[in-house]
């Protein structure tokens, strides 16, 4: 197995990380695969740097707001996804950790009304390029970061607070959702409009 250093970036998160590993107990070096759990991403620097970087970015973007747990609320779980970005040789560019939520236990009429789903036809992508090489014009990619949390909710959904971020100040609360994460049933249709 082949280990490769991680970039540590320094962050405050006094009041926001309640890990469940302390900080001089995980390891500077990471293997070259994704961790398929919190439990295994938390013993590394680079990772939990990740899961740093995504929560100020959630945090940033007024994403959630905490509010007290009632029985009756349909509250959503929630994961890590971890992915290792990699330059066209091959080499570690960054680590990545995305917070998504368990979208497949809303409730319709609950959770969510509508969903949505845009899709382009490969026929239409085609012609756009021929249309673009026959004018000469350059071709760009547009990469939006964190994109779906650019859509506003219409609907109240409630999710539980993050695996190793959860406010120690306010453990039993949940997160009421103002933004769509990945993996909610209408974050596309929010995302679009």
């Amino acid at each position: 197995m082949v280990l490769r250093p991680c970039q540590h970036k320094s962050v405050n998160m006094s009041s926001m990380s309640a890990s469940s590993l302390p900080p001089n107990s995980r390891v500077i070096y990471s293997s070259t695969h994704e961790p398929v759990s919190f439990r295994e991403a938390d013993r590394f620097l680079c990772w939990h740097s990740a899961m740093e970087s995504e929560i100020i970015a959630l945090h940033a973007n007024d994403t959630w707001s905490l509010v007290p747990h009632e029985p009756s609320m349909n509250v959503v779980g929630c994961r890590w996804v971890y992915k290792i970005k990699r330059r066209a040789d091959g080499t570690v560019e960054h680590y990545k950790a995305r917070l998504v939520a368990r979208g497949f236990s809303q409730q319709e009429g609950i959770d969510y009304l509508e969903t949505f789903s845009l899709v382009v036809k490969p026929t239409t992508v085609r012609l756009v390029l021929a249309i673009a090489v026959s004018n000469c014009w350059q071709i760009r990619q547009l990469d939006v970061h964190n994109a779906f949390l650019n859509g506003s909710l219409q609907e109240v959904v409630y999710m539980q607070q993050p695996m190793g971020f959860v406010d120690p100040a306010l453990p039993t609360h949940v997160c009421r959702l103002h933004k769509s994460l990945y993996c909610l049933k209408q974050a596309p249709r929010a995302w679009y409009k």
